[in-house]
């Protein structure tokens, strides 16, 4: 399948527009009783995405169907101020009704290595597999100034096709330890959609939909879904330039 891109005036126009199709498949999932299985992001535009879902589709979805994941974590405690799991319960797993066994953190308080093997028997056993690899009805990415997404960096390309569901990462910089979903991982999803905003995201967005050469150092230019959809929700400013 092509590449879908969508721009929007605003961060929040785009984050209106995903809730909504999120919402729609979730829904549609429901329908044929099959369980709708999401790995959610970090940032501030799923920040502002998880919001609006509380808001507006806390009653309208039916959460029982829906199985959460992160593709990724820091390796803190969940009320830390970093953690990818504190922001999304405090701006969206308070608001829903959604059981808590349907609800799978990443324990970043845990040592990494074995909450990396943990946390890949987890979901080895509560998703359906296509070649062997778990198999998410929906990825949510974002996009690092550096290139990276989900916690796949610059320099750890290696991750994009290591043979495990889940891996230790670092931080180039700060040296940080993550856990993270591998690209062949992310690759096998039926949808998977970056969310993208900010005028520092400009140029790294366009060598990337453009499929430009020097793209090829950026960890997100290797996101080509196998068999599934790849769709951009970009702002104006992260946009600008395609």
């Amino acid at each position: 399948m092509g590449t879908i891109v969508n721009i929007f005036a605003t961060p929040k126009k785009l984050a209106e527009k995903f809730a909504g199709e999120m919402a729609g498949m979730i829904i549609e999932s429901a329908k044929k009783k099959k369980l709708f299985n999401v790995a959610l992001s970090g940032g501030s535009t799923p920040e502002l995405l998880f919001a609006l879902l509380g808001d507006n589709y806390a009653e309208s979805v039916p959460w029982q169907y829906v199985h959460l994941f992160w593709g990724d974590e820091r390796c803190v405690p969940p009320d830390n101020i970093e953690s990818n799991y504190g922001m999304t319960q405090s701006k969206l797993l308070g608001r829903i009704k959604i059981p808590s066994g349907n609800i799978h953190r990443i324990r970043g308080e845990e040592n990494p290595g074995r909450e990396a093997r943990r946390y890949s028997e987890e979901l080895a056993s509560h998703t359906l597999k296509r070649n062997s690899l778990p198999l998410f009805d929906l990825v949510l990415l974002g996009l690092g100034e550096d290139g990276h997404t989900a916690s796949i960096f610059p320099g750890q390309m290696e991750l994009m096709e290591s043979d495990k569901i889940c891996a230790v990462a670092f931080h180039p910089v700060t040296k940080q330890k993550r856990i993270t979903l591998t690209g062949r991982v992310i690759n096998n999803a039926e949808q998977v959609a970056f969310l993208v905003t900010g005028k520092k995201k400009e140029v790294i967005v366009e060598k990337i939909v453009k499929q430009k050469p020097s793209a090829q150092n950026f960890p997100a230019s290797y996101i080509v879904p196998v068999y599934g959809q790849l769709s951009w929700f970009l702002d104006r400013d992260a946009g600008n330039m395609l």
